[in-house]
Formats: structure tokens, sequence, C-alpha cells
């Protein structure tokens, strides 16, 4: 546990690093490559890296590899974003969150070697995750993009072990672009030569341009309803490729469309020749939070009373869609929503597979967060798809008036990972 000293001065030293670049996303390699050269390409003395793309999908399906590679005694290292409650979680380095000390000397090295030549917070702070990496030893490195692919801070391995693209879908149109087809091209962009590519279940025109990209550039595919399938049947995970059938637990998360990123977990776990008792470890052990996460201790739990309490962080329409699936998985119980979003995501595309599951919504806005949609113009977003909406000031206030009406309500926190973030800070 660090103290509360230490952890300013990591947070003092993430300050400072924000003020380097005046714009949040500008996605080009060149500060990476100059900063990487500085520090003695870190990148290129990592362990066999699996690099993993895609619209949703991407923590869980990392969560899954991860689970897997480490039930085989493997020591892996990982990286994510955004981060929840604390930075550090962005960074586990050979299977532990990052220490303090650690994530201190990695920054500052990376700031002595930039000086205060312009480079994005997301930049800089994977380059120190790259650092992390290659100072320690271990077997594998998991690689999460940040955004898109081709332009991200972590396209900078020249030969990855498995470059994993999960489904693409709308999101992100001012940085990826405003068709499908686009946003697939920037996802396809971590494809590199002579290594393998994981497809999970995409819409033809997106793998349309992911097999005209691979082709392009010699990476081999094994793609979901072509090489490898994936499907529940009595309770039970089958995964099916050529080197034959896997009989696996379903996975611990839920939902349908954790079936198929588990089977693109799967298809990776083969690539890298783990067992199937592994894999079997990856469905049960794997852990992602804000993932319709059931929260069960902690002050706003003690608020909900009787009451369920959930959190997921998803925020765009296909998320909307896998979260309405998941929900219809849960044992029945009048469901009641409190929801944030940032102003750059579709709001009425996320509620509207949502409207018909909920009693009841509370839009709230995000504490601390500049890109915040406010309340009412998520009860705007709600009651245009047909929802009873109202506005809370705070996610707390929200469950007090959820509770006043029904005490046996399951109240979903949900619409951002910034929010879900707020709320396990809240909590404990």
């Amino acid at each position: 546990m660090t103290s509360p000293a230490e952890t300013a001065h990591s947070d003092i030293v993430l300050d400072r690093l924000m003020s380097l670049h005046p714009k949040i996303i500008d996605l080009t390699l060149d500060r990476m490559t100059r900063l990487l050269d500085a520090l003695g390409n870190p990148e290129r003395h990592l362990p066999p890296v699996i690099h993993i793309a895609g619209t949703n999908g991407k923590g869980s399906t990392q969560a899954m590899i991860r689970a897997g590679l480490e039930a085989q005694g493997s020591a892996v290292h990982a990286y994510t974003s955004p981060h929840l409650a604390r930075f550090h979680e962005r960074i586990r380095v050979a299977g532990d969150l990052i220490s303090e000390e650690d994530l201190i000397k990695t920054l500052e090295a990376c700031e002595t070697a930039n000086g205060d030549t312009p480079i994005t917070y997301f930049e800089i702070t994977t380059c120190a995750a790259l650092l992390a990496f290659a100072n320690t030893p271990a077997d594998y490195t998991l690689l999460e993009v940040g955004l898109g692919g081709r332009l991200d801070a972590t396209n900078v391995i020249d030969k990855p072990e498995v470059c994993v693209i999960t489904p693409v879908s709308i999101d992100h149109e001012q940085y990826l672009g405003d068709t499908l087809g686009k946003i697939a091209f920037e996802k396809a962009g971590i494809l590199k030569r002579n290594t393998f590519g994981v497809v999970g279940p995409q819409e033809d025109e997106a793998l349309e341009v992911i097999e005209r990209q691979a082709a392009k550039v010699g990476a081999t595919l094994k793609i979901h309803g072509q090489h490898w399938h994936v499907w529940e049947e009595n309770g039970r995970l089958l995964y099916q490729d050529e080197n034959g059938l896997w009989d696996l637990p379903m996975p611990a998360l839920i939902g349908s469309h954790q079936v198929q990123n588990a089977g693109a977990a799967i298809a990776t776990l083969r690539i890298l020749g783990v067992s199937e008792d592994a894999a079997s470890d990856a469905m049960t052990k794997a852990a992602w939070p804000a993932r319709l996460q059931h929260l069960r201790h902690g002050p706003l739990v003690e608020t909900a009373e009787q009451c369920e309490l959930w959190l997921d962080g998803g925020h765009n329409p296909a998320a909307g869609k896998a979260l309405s699936e998941a929900l219809d998985r849960l044992p029945q119980r009048p469901l009641h929503m409190i929801t944030g979003m940032l102003n750059t995501k579709d709001a009425t595309g996320y509620l509207r597979p949502l409207a018909d599951k909920a009693v009841s919504l509370q839009g709230v806005s995000i504490p601390g967060e500049a890109a915040t949609l406010s309340a009412a113009e998520t009860v705007e977003a709600a009651r245009s798809v047909g929802m009873d909406a109202t506005v809370a000031d705070s996610v707390q206030e929200a469950i007090e008036t959820i509770k006043a009406r029904d005490a046996a309500a399951r109240i979903l926190i949900c619409g951002s990972l910034y929010l879900a973030g707020r709320v396990l800070r809240e909590n404990g």
C-alpha cells in the first residue's frame, strides 16, 4: 500500500507531463520514436508482444489472455488504458501493478529524456510503461491500443508475436473517420509482416479492410467464422479450430459478447501453445473492473442497502447493445439506471438498446470531467428513446432516490469509464 505522500508524488509528476502538449489527442508516431530513441529504444527489448486493437472488448480480451498465460506459469507485462481509480492500473509489471517507486522512476526518466519538447500525456506515459517492461524480465507483454491503431502510441513494435483485432464499430469518428471502413483501416494498422492476426467478429465492411491490409503487409489472419468458431452450449463454452475442439467453462465475465471476446483470447492462446487447462483458467479467473461488475462492499453499497449495485463503463452504441443482452442473463429484478456520459459519445445510440430494460434513469454529470455531458443533456437523450428520466446532482443522491422508490431495485451505474472510475474511488 502506498502512502498518501507517495501517491501525491506520482500525481505531481503526471500533472507536469500533462502540460507538455496542448492537445490531449494528436495521432502521429514522430514524438514516440524520438523519445524512445532517447531512452535507448526499450520497445526493442520486450518479451514477445501481443498487441490488441478494436472498438469494444480490448480490455476483457486482454484480461482473459493474461489469465491463461499466468495459469501456465508465465510472467506477463500488461498495459491498458484508461485507468479507473489510480494511474498504476495502466501498467502491470510481471503480474503486479507497478509500484509507486518504479512509476516515479520511469516517469521522471522519460521526463528528463524528453525535456520540454511537446509530447502528449498518453505518449510519454506509454514510453514509461515500455521502459518499465524492458527493465523487468517477463515471458510476454500485452499491449492494449489507446485509440485507433495505425498511429497509436503503442504501435511501435516491429514484430509482435500476435496482433488481435476485436469487433470494430463506430466510435471516435473525429479522429478515426466517419465510416466503418475508415475506422477498420486504423485498427488494422497494428498488423505486421510475418505475424499472426487474430480477428474477432466483424461486419463485412470492416473485415474486407482488415483482410486487405493483412494481404498488403503479409500478416496471417485467424478469422472468427472462418478459422475459428466459438459458441455457448449447455452452459459451456465450445471453441473449435483446425487443431480440434475445446470444451471450456463459460467466462466469468457476463454477456454473449464475452463469449466472442473469449474466442479471440483462446485463438491467441492456441497460437502461443497454451494448454486446455490453462484456457479453462482463462475463462474462470479473468477479472475486468467496470464491465458489468457487481459491487458488493463499500460506502455506496451501504447506501443502497437491499438494492443491488452494478457498474459498467461501456459508452457507445455497440456497448449499449452488449450490455442490454448481458442484463437479460441476470435474475429478473427491476432495473434503475444512473447514467453519465462524455459529450463526445452518442448518448442516444448508447441508451436506445437499454430503453426497454429500465424502469427509470437518473442522469448525472461526471465530476471533474470538462467533456462531461450535462445531466440534463443525458436526461434529454434518455427521454428521446422513451425512458422515464430525471436529473440527479450526484450518484449518491441518485441511489437514495431509487432506493426510496424501490427498495429491491437493481441499480446500474453506467455510461462512461470516467464515471466508473469516480464510483470506484468513492466506493473505496
